[in-house]
């Protein structure tokens, strides 16, 4: 897959221009049967990435967030490895314009997610993970990757929260009760467990479910960069390629963050 990473980023790269065509225009927008929002944009960036996929590892199945009901468990249960893609992460951020979306391409191996592209169009920033490179996140598309790490010093005081912007739940509130002071970012889509991976943020709590195309991609990033992205609470392996692709509740969090989790 190390062969592979220019390739997905072009992948990545394209679909967040067929996003970027649509930013700004008054779309219609439609609600799936989850009540979640999809437009033009979403199904534009979807068939881009599956079909350069199926063009680019032909043996390697795709899940979508916008074709995953088509694929049911007795199908994939014994898939050992698959594409995990999310086209546009953060829908409702692309429609109020805040730019905090994402592209997701995310590649599950036994269980476990091994690469990860994660695209911003709107600002050009991608981090891009595999076993091989490690961690990198790129400025701008052409320009060099940089090496990123979670931190491993000690958790400042007050340590730095992650939230979603329209997903912030009750856990959420007790937790930033019970940290007095803690400092909070609030931003949309994938972006958030980027945060953690590169030692801007020290704990993502998200305990609104996700989807396992909202998590694998930059959950391959959080482990190249030596940080933990888990169930909430009890902090054991989040599982992939489930029955029901729904997560349960779950944090991203540098080792000193999780076992500030687990004291309080």
């Amino acid at each position: 897959m190390a062969d592979l990473t220019q390739e997905l980023l072009d992948i990545a790269y394209g679909a967040g221009e067929k996003i970027m065509a649509y930013y700004g225009s008054d779309l219609a927008v439609t609600s799936k049967t989850d009540d979640s929002p999809l437009t033009k944009a979403d199904l534009a960036a979807h068939h881009h990435i599956v079909d350069a996929l199926a063009q680019l590892t032909p043996d390697i199945p795709v899940i979508s967030e916008e074709s995953a009901q088509a694929v049911a468990h007795d199908i994939r249960a014994d898939w050992a490895r698959f594409w995990l893609v999310d086209p546009l992460d953060g829908t409702k951020e692309f429609i109020k314009q805040t730019g905090s979306f994402t592209v997701n391409i995310g590649l599950v191996e036994h269980g476990i997610p091994s690469v990860g592209i994660v695209h911003a169009p709107a600002t050009g920033i991608t981090y891009v993970a595999s076993p091989e490179g490690g961690a990198k996140k790129i400025a701008a598309p052409g320009q060099t990757p940089a090496p990123i790490a979670a931190t491993t010093a000690s958790l400042p005081d007050p340590p730095r929260i992650v939230a979603s912007r329209d997903h912030a739940g009750p856990a959420v509130t007790a937790l930033l009760a019970k940290l007095h002071g803690a400092e909070c970012l609030s931003i949309g889509s994938s972006l958030k467990s980027c945060l953690v991976a590169e030692g801007a943020a020290d704990i993502y709590l998200r305990d609104v479910p996700t989807m396992e195309w909202d998590t694998a991609a930059a959950h391959a990033v959080v482990l190249a960069a030596g940080a933990k992205l888990v169930v909430h609470p009890g902090h054991t392996p989040l599982a992939y390629n489930k029955p029901d692709l729904r997560n349960p509740s779950i944090v991203t969090a540098t080792d000193q963050g999780l076992a500030l989790l687990k004291s309080i």
